[in-house]
């Protein structure tokens, strides 16, 4: 098995482990999301959890809210659901389009701007994203749930430190929420802190709420140390086993490139020398 470092790691390496988490992600069925959303006709929309969409399912959704969006496209309400299964189609450029739109007509509502500032974090735009999601924050009375996306942003700029002091008051709100526990977990996991990752994986996986990412999130880990039949035993229970077959085979691929790991322990040594 190949031993990813703990502690301090070059960007090669965070490099590396985010290929792997964009990888196994996209190969997902499910989505994930906060809350729910409706799927089916325009007319009598049927009500189905995000997460338990399938690939096909999204698809609907997405040909659904498309007209739906057409119609009403100043209603706040429809033009938040439409980017969400933009987002989760990664169709992120446009989702991001809808949500300006939505954030220069209700420009003080603070539900647009959160989802403004998601369709940023989507679209690779961090710093606007983190000013967003900010201006939509009520000091008086926090949201758990935008404390756990500043995180993720934090995260993605590579100042971990940052995000975990926003998942840690994320968790002092909702304490052992599955999202925020995930988050942590994934934020350990770019740092190389594998151990550490899992633990908080696994202490998410295991509430009640967990959803199909956390438990993806925990394969990825599991995996990534190099324990491939447990971690497909995991991705089983979401996937398809075509899918956790690929996924795991991804894996396998990854960590056998003993060149290519070599490379950045050597690009590690360098950096830490400066």
């Amino acid at each position: 098995m190949v031993r990813i470092r703990s502690g301090k790691t070059g960007r090669t390496t965070r490099t590396a482990l985010r290929l792997a988490v964009l990888v196994l992600a996209a190969t997902a069925v499910t989505a994930c999301a906060n809350r729910s959303l409706t799927t089916g006709s325009i007319g009598s929309p049927a009500q189905k959890p995000v997460e338990q969409m399938t690939a096909v399912e999204l698809e609907q959704a997405l040909g659904s809210y498309s007209k739906l969006y057409e119609q009403r496209p100043g209603d706040k309400t429809v033009a938040m659901a439409y980017a969400s299964i933009l987002r989760m189609n990664d169709r992120n450029e446009q989702a991001l389009a809808v949500m300006r739109k939505a954030a220069i007509k209700h420009s003080d509502d603070r539900d647009v701007l959160a989802a403004y500032g998601k369709a940023l974090a989507g679209a690779g735009q961090f710093t606007a994203a983190l000013d967003a999601i900010q201006r939509a924050q009520d000091p008086t009375n926090p949201d758990w749930r935008l404390l756990s996306a500043e995180g993720a942003i934090y995260d993605q700029t590579n100042r971990p430190t940052e995000a975990r002091l926003r998942y840690q008051k994320a968790l002092k709100l909702r304490p052992n929420e599955p999202t925020i526990l995930s988050n942590l977990g994934m934020s350990h996991l770019l740092e190389g802190n594998l151990k550490q990752a899992e633990t908080y994986l696994r202490q998410a996986a295991a509430q009640p709420a967990a959803d199909s990412r956390v438990r993806q999130n925990l394969a990825l880990v599991v995996g990534l140390q190099g324990r491939f039949d447990e971690a497909e035993q995991i991705a089983r229970r979401e996937l398809s086993p075509q899918q956790a077959e690929a996924n795991v085979g991804y894996l396998r691929q990854m960590l056998a490139q003993q060149n290519a790991w070599n490379l950045i322990k050597q690009e590690d040594k360098k950096i830490a020398s400066q």
